[in-house]
């Protein structure tokens, strides 16, 4: 399904579609003092957080405030919205300047017409799958986003569902 989110990305003329896999971001970019302090909670989070299921389904924006077009976490929202709160915590706080809203991009800073394409075109996207890791990322001194760690959940789901699917 990444795959299928990264062309999708592309065909939209998103420049950062082979540079970004699809995903939902977590911990917006936020300055750390201590690397291995900041590790150790988020992986402390990771621990004691369960799988959970996601659903992703339709497509809406953040125009005029950003230029994205996204792909709605309609499963699992709140969820990803009390792991954000988990992991935004310790040494990862501080005052965002928006609310946080799980959402998978599917065009960021391209046209207009290109992003009006995207929110037509994937309107009826509809994909579910299993969360039970999540990556952990640094931004290096060359604006690249990098895999430091694939973290495992501690817990497993009381109710295990099937593997991916996806219509759309």
């Amino acid at each position: 399904m990444a795959d299928e989110l990264r062309r999708w990305r592309a065909s939209f003329g998103d420049p950062l579609a082979d540079v970004v896999p699809a995903h939902i971001t977590l911990v917006t970019t936020t300055y750390y003092d201590d690397w291995d302090a900041t590790v150790e909670h988020v992986r402390k989070v990771a621990r004691r957080q369960s799988a959970f299921r996601v659903r992703i389904n339709g497509t809406a924006s953040f125009r005029p405030i950003s230029p994205v077009v996204y792909l709605n976490v309609t499963e699992g929202f709140d969820d990803c919205v009390q792991l954000h709160q988990r992991l935004q915590a310790g040494p990862l706080k501080r005052k965002l300047p928006f609310d946080f809203h799980p959402h998978v991009t599917v065009a960021h800073d391209v046209a207009d017409e290109s992003m009006d394409k995207a929110q037509e075109l994937l309107r009826s996207y509809d994909a579910s799958f299993d969360i039970s890791t999540m990556g952990l990322y640094e931004h290096d001194s060359n604006g690249v986003w990098r895999l430091r760690e694939e973290l495992n959940f501690g817990g497993k789901s009381a109710n295990q569902k099937p593997g991916p699917s996806r219509r759309h």
